[in-house]
């Protein structure tokens, strides 16, 4: 592999800056007109020669230039045919071997090359970054190569150092062998490490670890255990010591420090070095053995900080000093004694330094209240921090200039009622932080958790004092505030409020101590809350009333019908009396949309002013129609009646009458006078038929009202009506009983002719007399029946009494053997409730059981969903069916037969049964027989079956949804013909009916593909290929439309290139061909001339985006070509067409050419005096700045320039 690098003239000054220290003879200082020599440019690059012999300057001067390292490398290695995990060389490069490469190129992104060898071994070529051809080749390694495994045994104690620092040495060796290493866990007794990988692999890491352990066998490891109190002196003061013989020695010494309570000194490194420290640390310990000795002193514990310093820097200074080592009790002791060790003549001087540290720090006790300490401390403790780090003489004057500042520091607390905190605070703390910064003060107010009414106040006693009377005030104030809610319709909130909360402002302006909250939009609430002083407030709410008052004065509304014909002419030109009626009035009006049916005009403003805007209205329309009103007296409880369901009969009224308009009072107004308007004729005519109309109401809507208790009114109505409606039959009268929802539940009302009404009351006032008359009778009824009548929490008595006046029915205890059952009501009802407990009796005594044998593994499909199938067959044959339980069947289930035959032994799980009268239990038996799914073969064709599943099971999906059948289709693999479909009977017979359509379907498209199959060929010249396809491929596009087919022209490449292959219906095809050849004939009739047009006008004749050059191609019928760019003959034009028309297009293009030439030369005859003289260099001026200019990069002394080469 090569690299390349270009030295560009821009990059020279950086590439040879390794040269600006070589001193190079005859060198002139460097400045614009500097040119270098041949070898500054270009330094000789360094002779062979051994290493560490200079080879002369040039080379030294090559050496200072920065090399170019290619960050891509490529690596090669093979894979022997024995080791290949895919051994299958029938498709070399398209097998697992590629789609592994083509993986593991997208996770590293390394490129990698596969070739096989004569061997059928496997080279593998893998380039890219360092890192990823890495990680790419131990993964080919373990995807493409077989695995082995072998162990490695190595001392427990070299592991670490195979596994390195985080584990990377680990890393490293595997990337670097490709190969998996599993080390032993630490707590494992096993030893060996397993390597898994290549031979060559396995080798290479086996070669690694051996390598690593035998460096560890050359060092060792030492363990020494002196006595902890000699450890300073081993040390030496600050380390030094310890340094000292480590540097000399070459082993490393690990000393634990004074904090870890252990004596053993480690040792590590080469056996020697580890000998010679050994033998130096034991000749220092037992000389300070012989030597030292102690003495013992009492010190405060205070003070025991001041003698070990910072970090101990304390006891190294003595050590260092004096040469004893002080030994201090730890910190969690309570013992005060310190222990000096060293030599006699040293502990004096050693004891006066520990004396003096102790005493060199005076402890003063500053007393300040607790509350002031925070203010000592300061923000993050910056105060304190400030005297602590200071000299001790600053630190004291701070103490006393915080104590005198303290002497100026005051609180004050006050009781306020924690329910004004939150309002002392304001919106997010302004209030509070603006008391704080006026008055320099600390203010702490208690969380609303605490409950606590106590606010501290802390700082200057003059601040304290002014923001404690600012609080008290603002409490005060507080106190003061009354709350009030203000009842105002949410519609008007958004007027009240305006636009951009504009009119609110004014009003907050107006009363700047009053709070006002809206609800929010959502809550849809009528509640506004004013919140204030309390004068404030009344004032504020007097106001806002007043506003309201005005706006629902304002929003008086009226609609007022006007013909659609005249609402141009209210509108007036450009809006003009619309406008005018508006301004004069004070009114909204709004106008129906033009494509509207709508004729109504709605005015909203003041009561009177809507008034105003009506009459004015109604006077243009008056003006321009000849319209006239007139007004008719009819009873308010009539206007319902005449206005009909939804205005549907005084509509037909109005259409009827020349589309008059009719106008009712408002619903509830209590107002008799109904109000037309129209043309006179027509409103004459509407007045008449209305007056009609209610005369007819009034005789039909003669109404009294009767009372009845609620219990008898479902027996007045009788069975399916049958009692009521009796009476409605002999006397014509209307009889309405109230509805469950309303108020009055005993009122009656009877409607009709007065007579018939008169004649229904007294025929319901007997009746309900009757009712009045309350008996008590008994009847007996078989005890075997009772259960029927009290079960489902006596659901059949509820019936009864419903249905007969309330009349209450008792059955005898459970236990007892009574079959009497009393019952007690009016005589009427109990009448009628003996006779239909006779009819159950009757029912019940009748009924049978019937057994149908359906195998339980179908009741789940004959109850249907949540039993809805059972449930419709009991409510349409009046029958019980009740179903076995499951667990009766606990032996295995026989094999079961098909379509639900029952030849087999019947068992006892298998048996539903039926319970009612004969004739219903049979209709229930065949309902239920009908539910029993069965299952039918229908033979289709194995090639339609993908069809008829469709896309991703679409198709079948569907058809088992529209037919609620299972449609089984067989597995591709089986290659069968049979469908099964299962479901109820009628069900599958539509499914299969509609399986069969389907096919048929089907089988006509193939049909049709086969028709659609049918290929000609053509064979065209490749010219005319373009001129067939057309631009963007219109012209071929527009004959496959034409003729339904599909056309396609040879691929490049192809041997017959001038076949064109036509597909479709026959004809189509056909008559697709002949198109094409009459096409093609008239190709052949074109010819093409070239002419050669200045290339200096081609863009003015091409004209924006070719619009010029394609209307001359459609005016001509013929086709223009221009050169492309880089063409050889850049003004030639080619001209294809027919004869007459190319010669006309010739004629006119050259017309054109001299034309546009004229203005082309005149353009840059303009452009040359344009240019600055600097553009103009070459073409004329000074020829030494010419040659100056093309000189280009020069150098000094280049052999070319020697004696013996100059021409």
């Amino acid at each position: 592999m090569s690299s390349v690098a270009v030295l560009t003239q821009e990059s020279f000054a950086e590439h040879r800056s390794g040269l600006k220290d070589v001193e190079i003879t005859g060198r002139v200082p460097e400045d614009e007109a500097y040119i270098p020599t041949y070898l500054e440019a270009f330094p000789p690059l360094p002779d062979k020669g051994t290493p560490g012999e200079k080879t002369g300057e040039p080379a030294s001067v090559w050496s200072k230039i920065r090399p170019i390292k290619a960050s891509v490398i490529t690596q090669v290695f093979h894979v022997p045919l024995e080791e290949r995990r895919y051994k299958d060389n029938s498709q070399f490069g398209e097998g697992e071997e590629a789609k592994v490469c083509l993986d593991i190129m997208q996770k590293t992104g390394a490129h990698i090359e596969l070739s096989l060898a004569k061997d059928q071994g496997l080279s593998i070529m893998v380039t890219g970054k360092l890192d990823s051809v890495m990680k790419a080749r131990k993964e080919i390694v373990a995807r493409l190569q077989t695995q082995a495994s072998a162990t490695v045994l190595i001392p427990k104690e070299h592991h670490r150092f195979v596994i390195g620092k985080n584990g990377e040495k680990l890393q490293e060796l595997e990337l670097k062998t490709a190969t998996k290493i599993a080390i032993p866990r630490s707590d494992d007794p096993n030893a060996n490490i397993r390597i898994t990988g290549t031979k060559d692999g396995i080798e290479k890491a086996r070669h690694e670890i051996q390598l690593i352990s035998a460096e560890q066998d050359k060092r060792a490891v030492e363990r020494l255990s002196f006595e902890k109190a000699f450890h300073p002196f081993i040390a030496g003061a600050y380390n030094q010591l310890v340094q000292e013989v480590s540097q000399e020695t070459g082993a490393r010494i690990s000393i634990p420090p004074p904090s870890v309570p252990k004596d053993e000194i480690v040792i590590t490194g080469e056996k020697e070095a580890v000998a010679m420290a050994i033998a130096r640390i034991r000749a220092i310990y037992e000389e300070k053995k012989r030597k030292t000795t102690t003495i013992s002193v009492e010190v405060k514990k205070s003070q025991h900080k001041y003698i070990v310093g910072p970090k101990g820097n304390t006891l190294q200074e003595i050590l260092e000093n004096t040469g004893v080592s002080v030994e201090m009790p730890p910190l969690d002791s309570g013992s005060e004694t310190i222990i000096l060790r060293g030599e006699p003549d040293k502990l004096g001087p050693a004891l006066t330094q520990v004396y003096a540290k102790a005493k060199s720090v005076i402890v003063v006790e500053v007393i300040a209240p607790a509350w002031l300490h925070r203010f000592i401390i300061g923000k993050k403790g910056q105060n304190i921090s400030r005297i602590t780090q200071q000299l001790p003489k600053v630190q004291s004057l701070s103490i006393l200039f915080f104590s005198l500042q303290m002497a100026r520091m005051d609180y004050a607390e006050i009781n306020i009622d924690h329910r004004f905190h939150r309002h002392l605070i304001g919106k997010n703390g302004a209030n509070i932080n603006r008391v704080k910064e006026q008055y320099k003060v600390s203010v702490r107010i208690p969380q609303d958790s605490e409950r606590c009414g106590l606010v501290r106040i802390e700082g200057d006693p003059q601040g304290v004092q002014l923001a404690r009377k600012e609080l008290m005030d603002m409490a005060q104030r507080m106190e003061n505030e009354r709350t009030k809610d203000l009842i105002i319709e949410h519609k008007f909130h958004r007027t009240i409020i305006g636009q951009k909360g504009e009119k609110i402002k004014e009003v907050r302006d107006k009363f700047p101590e009053v709070i006002i909250i809206f609800p929010d939009q959502q809550q849809k609430s009528d509640i506004v809350q004013l919140r204030g002083p309390k004068n404030e407030v009344e004032k504020c709410v007097k106001f806002l009333q007043k506003l309201i008052a005005e706006l629902v004065e304002s929003s008086f509304s009226v609609s007022v019908p006007i013909h659609k014909q005249f609402h141009k002419n209210i509108i007036g030109k450009g809006g003009a009396n619309i406008k005018k009626i508006r301004e004069e009035t004070n009114t909204k009006i709004d106008l129906p949309t033009e494509n509207s049916n709508s004729e109504m005009i709605v005015i909203t403003g003041k009561k009177s002013s809507c008034e105003a805007a009506r009459d004015r209205i109604l006077a243009i329309q008056n003006e321009l129609a000849n319209l006239k009103e007139a007004e008719v007296s009819i009873p308010a409880k009539l206007h319902n009646s005449l206005i009909g369901s939804k205005g549907s009969l005084v509509r037909s009224v109005m259409e009827e009458c020349g589309g008059v308009h009719i106008h009712f009072p408002a619903e509830g107004s209590g107002l008799d006078k109904v109000t037309i308007r129209g043309p006179a004729e027509e409103v004459e005519r509407a007045r008449r038929q209305l007056l009609q109309l209610a005369e007819e109401k009034q005789v039909n809507n003669f109404s009294v009202a009767l009372q009845a208790k609620p219990e008898y009114h479902k027996f007045l109505i009788g069975k399916g009506g049958a009692n009521i409606r009796r009476v409605r039959d002999r006397t014509g009268a209307r009889i309405i009983f109230p509805s469950p929802d309303e108020p009055e539940q005993e009122h009656i009302t009877i409607m009709g002719k007065e007579e018939a009404v008169w004649l229904a009351q007294k025929e319901l006032e007997t009746l309900i007399k009757n009712l009045d008359d309350v008996i008590e009778d008994s009847m007996v009824v078989d005890p075997r029946h009772h259960r029927h009548f009290v079960c489902r929490r006596g659901q059949v008595l509820r019936e009864l009494a419903e249905e007969y006046g309330g009349v209450a029915v008792s059955f005898p205890r459970t236990g007892t053997q009574s079959d009497n059952i009393t019952l007690k009501g009016p005589r009427e009802c109990v009448d009628a409730a003996k006779k239909r407990i006779q009819e159950i009796v009757q029912d019940l005594e009748s009924q049978v059981n019937v057994e149908v044998l359906i195998p339980q593994r179908y009741h789940r499909a004959v109850m249907g969903p949540k039993g809805c199938k059972i449930q419709q067959i009991t409510r349409e044959h009046d029958v019980l069916i009740k179903f076995p339980d499951r667990d009766e069947c606990a032996a295995q289930e026989p094999a079961s037969p098909e379509n639900g035959d029952t030849d087999l032994i019947p068992r006892k799980c298998d048996i539903i049964i039926v319970t009612g009268q004969a004739e219903k239990c049979e209709l229930a038996c065949a309902a239920l027989l009908a539910l029993v799914p069965v299952t039918i073969d229908v033979e289709v064709s194995y090639d339609l079956h993908r069809y008829i599943i469709g896309q991703k099971g679409a198709g079948i999906r569907k058809m088992m949804e529209d037919y609620e059948v299972n449609i089984w289709v067989p597995q591709p693999e089986q290659q069968s013909d049979i469908i099964k479909i299962t479901g109820q009977v009628a069900s599958v017979e539509r499914a299969k009916q509609g399986l069969l359509e389907r096919v048929k379907e089907l089988q006509a498209e193939q049909e049709d593909r086969a028709l659609r199959s049918y290929k000609v060929t053509l064979s065209v010249d490749p010219k005319y290929h373009p001129k067939i396809i057309g631009r963007k491929g219109a012209v071929i596009s527009q004959i496959r439309k034409d003729y339904d087919v599909n056309v396609q022209f040879p691929d490049k490449g192809e041997e017959q290139q001038d076949v064109i292959v036509i597909s479709g219906y026959e004809r189509n095809a056909n008559e697709a061909r002949a198109a094409i050849e009459q096409l093609v004939a008239a190709l052949q009739d074109m010819v093409s001339e070239d002419i050669r047009l200045d290339r200096r006008v081609h863009a003015r004749i091409i004209g924006a985006r070719g619009k010029a050059i394609r209307k001359l191609m459609e005016e001509f019928k013929v086709d223009i070509r221009f050169p492309q760019p880089g063409s050889e003959d850049p003004s030639k034009v080619t001209v294809t067409g027919l004869p007459e028309n190319v010669d006309n297009a010739i004629d006119h293009l050259l017309n054109l050419e001299e034309e546009y030439m004229l203005s082309v030369t005149e353009t840059e005859t303009m452009a040359s005096y344009m240019k600055p003289p600097s553009k103009t260099m070459g073409t004329g001026g000074n020829d030494e700045d010419n040659k100056a200019l093309a000189k280009g990069f020069v150098v000094r002394d280049a052999p070319w320039n020697a004696q013996g080469n100059k021409v």
